[in-house]
């Protein structure tokens, strides 16, 4: 693709946005205040808003390899710091997608150099559902449950940190784990009982 490209399609859509209201950039300007903060993966298939279908400003977006949730990742702490703390978002979306390369990537014995310790994260996911996803024959499903899985792990990422259960306990925030179906096009809401899954650890996590 060439990079002029990349300007004349912008003149275009600043166009397009001006005609159907021209205040449009002045009203962006103005700052935001979206209700969701949405961690999902880097892949160029995936983008949140079209996905979602929804506006900028109305959600705040953070996107990484596989939408990894790990504690020692600053760039997503902080973000999740500024959207509970700051922006004061009422949900949290981890949205995963089928056919993941990161997850694809973890399930194979490769050295992929400065990727490794990345995917061990999720390598660390197969190793904690290991019984449950060895007993799944097909390695496609095995795959895809595998997606679902690192979803889960990096939802409950999420509820651990400081940030999150400080808004939890201060005015409600809800945290949700999705699942994008490339081949469907469809979002789907994995309904994760996290108050079951977290019931034995809760206690040296929660903040007085």
């Amino acid at each position: 693709m060439d990079i002029i490209y990349i300007f004349e399609k912008n003149k275009e859509w600043v166009q397009d946005k001006l005609r159907i209201d021209p205040n449009y950039f002045s009203n962006l300007s103005k700052g935001q205040n979206p209700d969701i903060l949405y961690i999902g993966c880097s892949d160029s298939r995936v983008t949140a808003e079209e996905l979602m279908g929804v506006a900028p400003g109305e959600v705040f977006v953070h996107r990484n390899i596989a939408n990894m949730v790990p504690n020692t990742d600053l760039s997503a702490m902080s973000v999740i710091d500024y959207a509970a703390l700051h922006l004061k978002v009422k949900h949290i979306v981890v949205c995963g997608h089928y056919y993941c390369g990161g997850v694809k990537a973890a399930m194979q014995s490769q050295d992929l150099g400065i990727l490794n310790p990345w995917l061990r994260n999720i390598r660390d996911v197969y190793r904690t559902h290991r019984k449950e996803l060895n007993d799944i024959k097909d390695e496609d499903q095995r795959y895809k449950r595998l997606v679902e899985l690192n979803v889960q792990e990096q939802c409950i990422n999420v509820i651990k940190t400081a940030e999150v259960q400080r808004a939890y306990r201060d005015r409600g925030i809800t945290v949700h784990g999705w699942v994008f179906d490339i081949h469907s096009g469809k979002l789907i809401d994995l309904k994760i009982d996290f108050s079951e899954i977290m019931e034995n650890v809760m206690e040296i996590y929660r903040l007085d």
